[in-house]
């Protein structure tokens, strides 16, 4: 436990004395010594300086060995996969784009010309080249590596093992799938939910740090929910839980038989019905034609008509009150393609969309990452694996 204990300060402070971790730990000087002593012959930390400048001795700055562990997380979307290595502190040593039209030697196109049993192949290639296209830029092999996490749209059946909610994914539709891409990377794999990771990176690293219990709502191509309570992720009985984008509302029935995807597809943009068809990407800039709104070709040139931006502010907040009426989170952030063409002006109008209604009311903020927050999501699911593995001293 006081090894443990150690190395998560190392990496939530980083380089410390071994008097400063005595002072946070509660240990005394000896058992500080004989613990940083112990973590360095294990090759989990290693001194990187000495603090100057101070009365007496300088003293020695322990941090955490960036070697001791490296990971890969990857964000699959219907174009393609982006890969990130990084080492167990988080630094970012590679990263790699490759395209779903990459020529892998079994056949190009968006996997749509593959024959279905081809698919999950081409599908572990294209993951390999991108996870060795990142490691090859960190001088890294795949034996190096100690886990990989891969937020993709959809979610996985924990029952049946098959991704659900994503059928322009051919190829990992595959029951086997997982352990084929373990097989390949030799490293255990985790396949995860794009918008749950998302709100990983929200809780780390965003809108959500000081919160257990919230919602990340998200509005792309595809529309859906993270579900955090009690500072867990809620998946669902088969992976299913946020996926929102089905829920009908006034304007927008369930379509039956028709996609959908929510939670489980930040990406999928061809929902037959329900709140997708009414706050997505593809529903903003119909709604923009509609008012005759200039520049409504892109989702940013739709938002900036104060009609349409309105509409969809109403229109988030109907499906945000169905959410809020079961959950009853403390906040709920506010993510995807649309919340930023919406900016402050669009989270504005969807909280006061609430006023007056007989609903608790969460606050409600924009998410302020940077960059991929799948990606970030997924580098610290598997940052957080690799550290439970590799700090196991016991």
């Amino acid at each position: 436990m006081n090894d443990r204990a150690a190395l998560d300060l190392l990496v939530s402070r980083g380089p410390l004395t071994r008097t400063r971790i005595g002072e946070l730990t509660g240990l005394s000087k000896p058992t500080a010594s004989q613990l940083l002593a112990r973590l360095e012959a294990a090759g989990l930390v290693r001194t990187t300086g000495n603090v100057t400048g101070r009365p007496g001795p300088s003293a020695r700055l322990y941090e955490i060995d960036p070697a001791a562990a490296q990971v890969a997380a990857l964000a699959v979307d219907e174009r393609g996969i982006t890969a990130a290595v990084a080492d167990i502190t988080g630094q970012v040593l590679g990263e790699e784009r490759v395209g779903t039209d990459t020529d892998t030697g079994h056949g190009a196109g968006n996997g749509t010309d593959v024959v279905a049993e081809d698919a999950p192949r081409r599908t572990a290639q294209l993951v390999a080249r991108a996870v060795d296209g990142a490691l090859a830029q960190a001088g890294l092999g795949r034996e190096q590596l100690h886990g990989v996490v891969i937020g993709t749209p959809g979610a996985l059946d924990p029952r049946t093992g098959r991704l659900r909610y994503a059928p322009h994914l051919p190829g990992w539709h595959a029951r086997a799938l997982k352990d084929e891409l373990a097989e390949v990377l030799g490293t255990p794999v985790t396949i995860e939910n794009d918008v749950n990771l998302a709100a990983v990176a929200e809780q780390y690293d965003g809108a959500a740090q000081d919160v257990d219990d919230f919602v990340l709502v998200w509005a792309d191509k595809g529309v859906g929910a993270a579900l955090v309570l009690g500072g867990r992720l809620l998946r669902g009985a088969t992976g299913g839980a946020g996926e929102i984008g089905y829920m009908p509302l006034p304007g927008a029935p369930l379509s039956p038989g028709g996609g959908g995807g929510a939670g489980g597809c930040a990406q999928q943009a061809d929902a037959g019905g329900g709140f997708q068809t009414l706050v997505g990407s593809p529903g903003v800039l119909a709604l923009a034609r509609e008012y005759g709104a200039p520049h409504a070709r892109t989702v940013e040139g739709a938002m900036a008509h104060d009609g349409v931006r309105a509409e969809v502010a109403r229109r988030l907040a109907t499906g945000i009150a169905a959410v809020v009426a079961v959950v009853d989170p403390r906040l709920v952030v506010l993510s995807g393609e649309v919340a930023r063409a919406g900016g402050e002006a669009l989270r504005a109008l969807v909280e006061e969309e609430f006023t007056g209604l007989p609903l608790s009311r969460p606050a409600l903020r924009l998410s302020r990452l940077d960059g991929s927050a799948i990606l970030t999501g997924a580098l610290r699911t598997a940052l957080a694996k690799a550290r439970d593995a590799v700090f196991h001293t016991g």
